[in-house]
């Protein structure tokens, strides 16, 4: 079949991902047409230096420095820059002139997406950011269009490869997080300053899109509340595998009838659990939903072929409703929502105690969980390893964050506590 309509994509970035979207653009330009109905012409490729070493071969002439002047000519603008500027304007310049926009850049969408939502809707374009979330794995368009129809209650994941990496060599090897984070290192999978991967950072940006999407809402990355894995023991690990459990950095949107709670932390899933068997550096989503159920989402997590696919299907789907001349719909619908406090939210604690081996300990500890409204569903103890005490684990019932909280300072500032070792939540029960 021949395409009809041809339409000028312009490329910022060429970097890892970058340059795989270029590569498929040119190599498989004939069956692109096909599948969208329109050529797709790559007019150009902004950079920063047009000198610069590229993971794939591409013709010289594509190179330019001028973002603003691709920009001006095209009808797609595929934006992999990174970061709020430049690649702001540059977006909300392609919008402005009804030119629709493809990006990965989950620190821009969780910051800015609504008001470049709005832009798209006011000059007739479209903004899609498939690859800012998961990279392979389709799930932004699943809950955009597939479950429009449904009423989605919750969205749990596993976002992060980094992280996941880490917490599932700690599982199973027994070593500790610097030392799996070395090796990371080592391997790629941390960047030489981890801080955004570990910290939780990058989880809360994909959190933000996830939960404004699924709750057709606006969800900014500042509202998200966010721990990383860096206090995460191979004591904690170790004590989770026999009990049953997992650790994972999840990325958490739920909606309940107060309102939608965004959170990322670490927390314990049963192994029993589809995410308690995605191991390395992939990722998964795991989505709640009335009608359709459970549904899991899993795949590479990053990497320039993986991300390139997401971004060539946010391209392949444009194109086609441009070939159509169809109208673009364009984000969710903004729709007010309570937003949680923190303290709001309902989840179950795994507390590690160290604690002095006298009697009456447990009936104190106990009482002081009564006196909280906190129900104790187990408890498991052990020697300390220099032999000084007892190690306690107590599981909760599920219970407020407040109670489950003050539940813990209480206990910690009786005699017979040594420390409270490690503090954890419980998901997936």
């Amino acid at each position: 079949m021949t395409a009809e309509k041809s339409l000028k994509v312009a490329l910022l970035g060429c970097g890892t991902v970058g340059a795989q979207v270029a590569r498929i653009l040119l190599e498989d330009a004939a069956a692109l047409a096909d599948r969208s109905g329109a050529a797709l012409e790559l007019t150009g490729i902004a950079v920063r230096n047009t000198a610069s070493e590229r993971d794939v071969q591409l013709p010289a002439e594509l190179f330019t420095t001028d973002a603003n002047s691709l920009i001006d000519q095209a009808d797609v603008v595929i934006e992999l820059l990174g970061g709020l500027h430049p690649a702001g304007d540059y977006i909300a310049r392609a919008l402005k002139r009804g030119a629709s926009v493809i990006t990965g850049n989950k620190a821009l969408i969780a910051a800015q997406g609504a008001q470049l939502n709005q832009l798209a809707a006011e000059h007739g374009a479209q903004l899609r950011y498939e690859a800012a979330v998961a990279g392979a794995i389709p799930i932004l368009r699943p809950i955009a269009d597939s479950l429009a129809g449904d009423h989605i209650t919750k969205v749990m994941g596993i976002v992060n490869g980094t992280t996941n990496f880490i917490l599932d060599a700690m599982d199973s090897t027994g070593a500790a997080f610097d030392d799996v984070l070395a090796q990371a290192q080592a391997l790629g999978y941390a960047e030489a300053d981890p801080t955004a991967d570990v910290g939780g950072h990058d989880a809360a940006a994909k959190a933000a899109i996830l939960a404004s999407l699924a709750f057709h809402t606006t969800v900014s990355s500042d509202q998200v509340h966010t721990e990383g894995i860096t206090e995460v023991s191979a004591q904690d690990v170790a004590a989770a595998a026999e009990a049953g459990y997992v650790i994972k950095l999840l990325a958490i949107a739920e909606h309940a009838e107060a309102g939608v709670s965004v959170r990322v932390y670490p927390s314990l899933i049963k192994r029993s659990h589809p995410l308690a068997s995605v191991r390395g550096a992939f990722n998964a989503v795991f989505v709640e939903a009335e009608n359709a159920g459970d549904l899991m989402f899993y795949g590479a997590g990053a990497g320039g072929n993986p991300t390139a696919s997401a971004v060539m299907g946010d391209v392949v789907a444009v194109a086609r409703q441009l070939a159509a001349g169809a109208g673009l719909p364009n984000g969710s619908a903004d729709q007010p929502v309570n937003l949680l406090d923190f303290e709001q939210i309902t989840t179950s604690y795994w507390i590690g105690l160290s604690v002095k081996d006298q009697p009456g300990v447990l009936a104190s500890i106990a009482a002081v969980f009564g006196e909280h409204g906190v129900s104790i569903e187990s408890m498991s103890q052990h020697s300390d390893a220099d032999g000084e005490g007892s190690a306690l684990r107590i599981l909760t019932h599920r219970g407020a964050e407040a109670a489950l909280r003050t539940t813990v300072d209480a206990v910690a500032a009786l005699d017979a506590v040594h420390s409270v070792t490690s503090v954890m939540r419980v998901e997936g029960n």
